[in-house]
């Protein structure tokens, strides 16, 4: 693969690829088994496309690489994000692209709409399990925020990492 890539808005005609990609990162980590109702969640690219802000990593060829879900405030995918805060969700990178810059890509991209429109900072929540994500953030200046922390279920609690402007 080559190291030439862009980032932009995903496409309506990528949207299948785009959810199938989501899957099959989260699942090389381990996570999102069968049967897992986020797997749900991630394969729904229509709804992100149509909800939130859906980017894309393509290579030269246009190969889909990797993708990220940008949250505005007060949007159905913001989760824990400010009213003056982006919120980014599932950062994925297909297993084949890891360690290539596409996930810090994606992430400056989202810090970039951030700063354009004028918020104050982004926000996003992981796993605690996702250690090389964790250290892919606090490369970027991103830190913990223990205090924000929250729990979807009974069974998962998520960490919140933030950066402000």
């Amino acid at each position: 693969m080559s190291d030439r890539m862009s980032i932009r808005t995903a496409r309506a005609d990528e949207l299948t690829e785009v959810g199938e990609l989501s899957l099959i990162a989260y699942r090389a980590e381990g996570l999102a088994p069968e049967g897992n109702q986020y797997a749900d969640r991630l394969t729904d690219a229509v709804s992100r496309h149509r909800e939130a802000e859906l980017l894309v990593a393509a290579d030269h060829t246009g190969r889909l690489l990797g993708t990220v879900t940008v949250a505005r405030p007060g949007t159905p995918w913001a989760q824990v994000a400010g009213p003056d805060e982006i919120e980014f969700r599932m950062l994925a990178v297909h297993p084949d692209g890891r360690g290539r810059g596409i996930g810090r890509a994606l992430v400056d991209s989202v810090l970039d709409r951030a700063r354009v429109e004028g918020f104050r900072g982004v926000a996003l929540s992981t796993m605690e399990s996702m250690r090389a994500a964790h250290h892919l953030y606090e490369r970027i200046g991103f830190r913990r925020a223990p205090h924000r922390d929250w729990r979807p279920n009974e069974r998962v609690t998520l960490w919140v990492f933030e950066l402000a402007f």
